[in-house]
């Protein structure tokens, strides 16, 4: 992820040999795993289902016991402290959110603060200042219960819940698996803004390895029993893969793969002419007229895309912008990736895209001549990293055939024994 200047709030972890057994099972599940992580890191942990990465995690917060093997945060040995304590230190985020259905939102979101001392008003504004954090009105969800909360709400408020007492470190096992793949997105951009902004150190276990090139710092592959077959950035995995089993997690199209190591907030994000809703018909008339393009946003109230609206539209309106103008069906957040743009910018006939903030406000568009500006830089680099490696290769190929040369040539070689040597 992109980092800014924001303070690191969260904690190296040092996993040292770290082993789970269980009885009857004649192979650990995890064995002698370890791995050194970060303050302020996102690490994904990504393997194949039965390889032990959920496990591995959970021995973290020690929601699963180690058999052996050491677990250091910020240098202090946790393995024989109170897991009870522990927990409460670190943030946990799962699958389905795990919000308790007979509490609120806000009663949720304070579970960790209260027992851990808090008091009533320090607590009350720490649930508004997460709800705001995640993307949440307060006055909307403060006293709303689970089941009246969407499946991207429900994750949204389990993430709020598992930072809510500031933990330097969030654990996260698959917590966007169980929703639809367009709120997938959505989450994930969430949480790449939400570490832009906190800088936690999250460890975040899933299958899918879009996901994991996404989120990650760093990527760990990991074999049966959790053994690291690669443990590198997404960047590294994608041109040059360990070997073969690797490779199999990569799959096909590795390059445009590499579309989601960009976010759209650091390629050309530009103005477009916008107006508001409220705007009577005369002034958008004019503001056709004064400007260059065929083209405007129109948005909402609050100040989030609506509709786009051409000229010929402004004539067909009859005095209500209700009738006049394109639903605005896709838009994407600063944070999103560039594959997400260039498959909003896809689905829509138009050729762009509207760019939006934390609360879905307006911030810009992007087009798609920018978008395959980048993939072609992005393919450029592959080229000359792909031919940087042949050449090392070809280097090395040569030393060997020289050192081989030398040895069967050199004193005491083979070829010069044979060959001209004296017999006694």
């Amino acid at each position: 992820m992109v980092t800014n200047d924001a303070p690191i709030t969260g904690a190296t972890i040092e996993l040292e040999n770290l082993t789970k057994r269980y009885p009857g099972n004649p192979n650990p599940s995890v064995d002698s795993v370890s791995m050194e992580i970060g303050a302020g890191e996102t690490v994904i942990l990504v393997g194949p289902s039965g390889c032990g990465k959920s496990t591995t995690l959970r021995m973290i917060n020690r929601l699963i016991e180690p058999s052996s093997g050491r677990i250091r945060i910020n240098g202090e040995d946790v393995t024989d402290i109170d897991p009870v304590k522990l927990r409460r230190r670190i943030g946990y985020a799962i699958q389905s959110s795990g919000l308790f259905p007979h509490l609120t939102v806000a009663e949720n979101i304070a579970q960790v603060p209260r027992m851990i001392g808090w008091g009533k008003q320090r607590i009350k504004d720490r649930v508004e200042e997460m709800l705001d954090l995640v993307g949440l009105d307060p006055r909307e969800f403060h006293d709303r219960y689970p089941r009246r909360l969407s499946g991207g709400q429900q994750q949204r408020v389990g993430v709020a819940r598992a930072l809510a007492a500031d933990p330097p470190v969030l654990l996260m096992d698959e917590p966007f698996g169980a929703v639809d793949p367009i709120t997938r997105d959505h989450l994930q951009d969430e949480l790449i803004r939400l570490q832009h902004e906190l800088h936690k150190t999250i460890v975040f276990v899933t299958h899918d390895f879009d996901e994991a090139i996404k989120l990650g710092d760093r990527i760990a592959v990991l074999r049966e029993q959790s053994h690291i077959a690669q443990f590198d950035t997404p960047e590294a995995i994608l041109t040059n893969p360990a070997d073969d089993f690797v490779s199999g997690f990569v799959g096909a199209g590795a390059a445009l793969k590499r579309l989601n190591l960009t976010r759209v907030r650091d390629v050309g994000i530009v103005d477009f002419p916008a107006v508001t809703v409220d705007e009577p018909l005369q002034d958008l008339f004019d503001r056709f007229r004064s400007g260059g393009s065929n083209e405007i946003l129109l948005l909402d109230r609050r100040s989030r895309p609506y509709k786009w609206l051409r000229r010929g539209d402004l004539m067909r309106a009859r005095g209500s912008l209700a009738r006049a103008g394109a639903l605005v069906s896709h838009t994407v957040s600063a944070d999103a990736t560039l594959r997400d743009a260039l498959e909003a910018v896809l689905t829509d006939n138009g050729g762009r895209v509207a760019i939006t903030g934390r609360r879905g406000e307006y911030v810009g568009v992007v087009d798609m001549e920018t978008l395959l500006n980048s993939v072609h830089e992005l393919l450029e680099a592959d080229r000359l990293t792909a031919l940087e490696h042949r050449e090392e290769l070809a280097e090395l190929q040569e030393s060997q055939q020289h050192q081989r040369s030398a040895l069967e040539g050199g004193p005491g070689g083979g070829a010069a024994d044979g060959a001209g040597g004296e017999h006694p």
